[in-house]
């Protein structure tokens, strides 16, 4: 049963949600976003500073003295196009941006928790360190809470995404590899130009692009155990400047994702060893760039266990799911699981009786069902509290 303090708020969860959807901003761009979170914190008298232009870190000190650190994040940043509910009171007021994908759910709820720890201040020891995060679409976020030491010290990492695969009244706790990682990638070929007719005197890149692309498909189909999860895709090309012309440059731009870090080395190592022999075979020169996005989203099986125990007191045990199957999505919550024990649930928003909840994430359509908020708010509030008091 949802707790008085949680659903006492829900007008509030609502309200916040809707507010945010209605007010969305891209990657590294969430001023107004954390101004609003700003405000909000200052209502209910939380501390906080930006990290970055465009992130926002509140602390709370219990009133039971010293104690362990619990850390609770939630992204705030929304999508690159257009939000197609036109007939939703809270459509985006932002023409071209969009939260399709739930990142303002996320924010109102760790808000809303946030006020309600606030209010039970005097009942835990330790301290509670929330994270708005800004730029997790483009893996530039969580980043920059890490290089600012804000895990330092931190027993337990938490946090919640909304899922419109998943029914609501239902949330995910699974341990293990939930969410693979993401890596950019970008090669440059340099040939040499020439007129068609006399392709011996240059060096195609175009063709010794395409024998890369190629290639690089025997890295999955026969360089990997069928079992070990790898994407490896190419989604852009770029060569030449004019038809009878041999083209002298080709860009290619592409990324990998896997499940484990030996595998992700692996398969990045295995992008630039073959292109670069590739290119050499042609006479071509050949440059690799990698991006790191985000690592692979591996929960602790221990934190799991805990806060499956936490959630059990208000959730049918039934509607806790502990084997949600791996997503090739990325999210760079993984980050903060790099380096502390932790979590990252997800929050099914589904219901057959609501319009456009069960449409893909990234979707102009996408929304919730708001009446799952008050699960994750509570899952916030308790979780932290038992590590907290060290239940």
């Amino acid at each position: 049963m949802i707790a008085a303090y949680v659903s006492e708020n829900k007008e509030l969860l609502v309200e916040l949600r809707r507010y945010f959807h209605a007010h969305p901003e891209v990657s590294l761009k969430e001023y107004h976003t954390c101004e609003k979170i700003e405000e909000e914190l200052d209502r209910y008298g939380i501390e906080h500073r930006r990290i970055g232009d465009t992130g926002v870190y509140a602390w709370l000190q219990g009133g039971q003295g010293e104690g362990p650190v619990m850390v609770l994040r939630a992204d705030i940043d929304a999508l690159a196009m257009d939000d197609l509910k036109q007939e939703a009171p809270y459509c985006s007021q932002n023409q071209g941006v969009c939260h399709a994908c739930g990142h303002d759910a996320h924010t109102a709820t760790l808000l809303v928790a946030a006020k309600i720890l606030k209010e039970k201040q005097a009942e835990f020891k330790g301290e509670v360190r929330f994270f708005f995060q800004q730029a997790e679409e483009i893996g530039q976020g969580a980043r920059q809470f890490v290089k600012a030491g804000l895990l330092d010290g931190a027993k337990r990492v938490f946090g919640v995404h909304v899922a419109s695969s998943i029914p609501s009244g239902y949330i995910s706790l699974t341990p293990g590899p939930n969410n693979a990682s993401c890596d950019y990638f970008k090669i440059t070929v340099k040939g040499k130009g020439a007129h068609v007719s006399t392709p011996q005197l240059g060096v195609d890149a175009l063709y010794v692009a395409s024998q890369i692309v190629v290639n690089l498909q025997s890295v999955v189909s026969r360089m990997t155990d069928p079992i070990d999860t790898v994407i490896l895709g190419i989604g852009k090309m770029e060569a030449g400047t004019q038809y009878n012309i041999v083209a002298n440059q080709a860009v290619l731009e592409g990324t990998t994702r896997s499940f484990s870090k030996e595998t992700r080395e692996r398969v990045n190592g295995l992008v630039v060893s073959m292109s670069k022999d590739i290119a050499s075979l042609y006479g071509a020169q050949c440059e690799v760039l990698f991006e790191d996005y985000a690592a692979p989203l591996i929960n602790d099986a221990d934190a799991c266990q805990e806060a499956y125990q936490v959630c059990a007191r208000f959730l049918d045990e039934d509607h806790i799911i502990t084997n949600r199957e791996k997503a090739l999505s990325a999210d760079d919550f993984a980050d903060y699981l790099e380096k502390v024990k932790g979590v990252y649930a997800y929050l099914g928003t589904y219901n057959a009786d609501l319009p456009h909840t069960g449409v893909a994430h990234h979707n102009g359509y996408f929304d919730i069902d708001e009446d799952t908020l008050q699960i994750s708010c509570q899952l916030y509030v308790d979780y932290a509290l038992s590590v907290l008091n060290e239940e």
